[in-house]
C-alpha cells in the first residue's frame, strides 16, 4: 500500500479555508488532522473530533516527549499537531489534511520537506475585508486587524507549493484536486519509470 501524502492547508481568516475543506473532506481519501489545544472548548465542539481539549500541563509534557510535528502558542492557548494523529493515517494511505497557520506551515516544510503545501489566498484584500463584514461577528477594529495579519501570511505564499485563489469555491475545490492529481501523477511516473 502507497504511504499516504501529507498536505499542509493555510489561508488566512476570511479566505474560505474552513468552506472549502468541507467540500475536500467529502472524498474519503482525505483526512483533515484534529489538533490539540489548551483552550476550552466552544459550544458545539467535541474532544477528539474539533480538537483534543487536554491542560496546559498535559501539553507541556507532550512538548517534552516530542509529541508534536509542529505547536504554537496564540492568544495564551497551545495549539499542536501530534505526530501520533498524522503518521498513523498516513501508514494507511490516507492522505492527511493539515489546516494550519503560516507560521505553524513553515515548521513543518522544514521537518517533511515531502509534504505538499497548499496557500488559500482571498481574490484581493477588499474582498477579504468585505467577507469579513459581511460575517458580522467583528467589530470594524478587529476586522482590520485580521486585513493585516492576512496581509502579512499573503507575502509569506511563496514559500508554499501551490497557492490557490478562493474567489468561486467551485473552481478553488476544483483546483485543489487538480494540484493533488498532479502531485499523484509525478509520484506514480517516477515510481514507474524506476521499476
Amino acid at each position: 500500500m502507497k504511504r499516504g501524502r501529507l498536505i499542509i492547508f493555510s489561508a488566512p481568516s476570511g479566505c474560505g479555508k474552513g468552506t472549502m475543506l468541507a467540500e475536500i473532506l467529502k472524498d474519503k481519501r482525505y483526512r483533515c488532522s484534529v489538533s490539540a489545544t489548551t483552550r476550552k472548548p466552544r459550544e458545539n465542539e467535541k474532544d477528539g473530533i474539533s480538537y483534543y481539549f487536554i491542560t496546559r500541563k498535559e501539553f507541556e509534557q507532550k512538548i517534552a516527549e516530542n509529541a508534536f510535528l509542529e505547536y504554537a502558542e496564540y492568544c495564551q492557548n497551545y495549539y499542536g499537531t501530534f505526530l501520533s494523529e498524522v503518521d498513523d493515517y498516513l501508514e494507511k494511505g490516507t492522505d492527511v489534511i493539515l489546516e494550519i497557520e503560516v507560521q505553524g506551515a513553515l515548521k513543518v516544510m522544514q521537518k517533511r520537506p515531502d509534504a505538499v503545501s497548499v496557500f488559500i489566498a482571498p481574490p484581493t484584500i477588499d474582498e477579504l475585508r468585505r467577507r469579513l463584514k459581511k460575517r458580522g461577528t467583528e467589530t470594524d477594529d478587529v476586522i482590520e486587524e485580521r486585513v493585516s495579519r492576512a496581509e502579512r501570511e499573503i507575502r509569506q505564499a511563496k514559500n508554499y507549493d501551490y497557492i490557490i485563489v478562493n474567489d468561486v469555491l467551485e473552481d478553488a475545490v476544483s483546483d485543489f484536486y487538480t494540484v493533488m492529481r498532479a502531485e499523484r501523477l509525478k509520484s506514480e511516473f517516477s515510481d514507474d519509470i524506476i521499476k
